[in-house]
């Protein structure tokens, strides 16, 4: 074998290695990132006795597809080139029951010692055109590699049932459909939307009223308890009870 090809097996090599690491990095970083909303999870449901979080998924880009979006940008084909400008290989999105709940999660996150926020794109108080709802989070996490620390992004989407419903729908609509959508068919379409958000506010509105409902249940059943340790009602209980004796 020439001593050229014995140089290029060994830069191919390497550049497999590279690409491996590269690679491994989003997906430990997806690790790193379900682990730490399960952990909210859990102390929502033990300690709070409420979960805010219905269902998470998580995908992480082809090279295939990585490589298309790079080639569409018109970025260089270099690791870091794809880094900075392909910031959702690493994808999770988060379905929360109320849009409360959104805020109240993307803030906890954010608040973690070892997460960055990078990017922060809120389509929920500015819907998109075709009226596409949703929180997007690009996040910064350090994942630890044997002989290196990588800073990886994350992209995070947070939505309620209802903006995912449509959301979803809405993608296979115009799934593989290259020609241009008929105006009748966007006009529906975000009408949709807009009664998939009036539906978020509106159980937005019962979840606050059944909530304060058993707040002052609560209250008026821990006032009973503190009356009954004052003696109101053990003292004539006690007289009876020694009457009898």
């Amino acid at each position: 074998m020439k001593i050229e090809q014995l140089i290029d097996m060994k830069e191919l090599r390497a550049l497999k290695v590279e690409l491996t690491r590269f690679m491994m990095a989003y997906k430990f970083a997806l690790d790193e990132m379900n682990t730490k909303i399960n952990i909210l999870k859990d102390e929502f449901n033990y300690i709070h006795d409420y979960n805010p979080i219905e269902h998470v998924t998580s995908r992480l880009k082809s090279p295939e597809s990585i490589f298309k979006k790079i080639y569409r940008k018109g970025h260089d084909f270099s690791l870091p080139a794809i880094k900075e400008n392909v910031r959702d290989i690493a994808g999770i999105r988060i379905t929360c029951s109320f849009i409360s709940d959104i805020y109240e999660l993307s803030k906890m996150l954010a608040n973690q010692k070892d997460i960055r926020v990078i990017d922060y794109k809120d389509y929920i108080k500015n819907p998109k055109p075709n009226g596409y709802q949703s929180l997007h989070l690009i996040l910064e996490i350090p994942i630890f590699m044997s002989d290196r620390e990588e800073l990886t992004y994350v992209e995070v989407q947070i939505r309620t049932i209802a903006m995912d419903f449509w959301a979803s729908l809405e993608h296979k609509i115009y799934y593989k459909y290259n020609k241009e959508v008929p105006i009748r068919m966007i006009a529906e379409l975000k009408d949709a939307a807009t009664m998939a958000a009036e539906l978020d506010r509106k159980m937005e509105r019962l979840h606050k009223e059944i909530t304060e409902i058993k707040l002052a249940d609560q209250a008026e059943e821990e006032a009973r308890l503190l009356s009954m340790q004052k003696g109101d009602f053990n003292l004539p209980f006690l007289e009876s009870f020694l009457q009898k004796k």
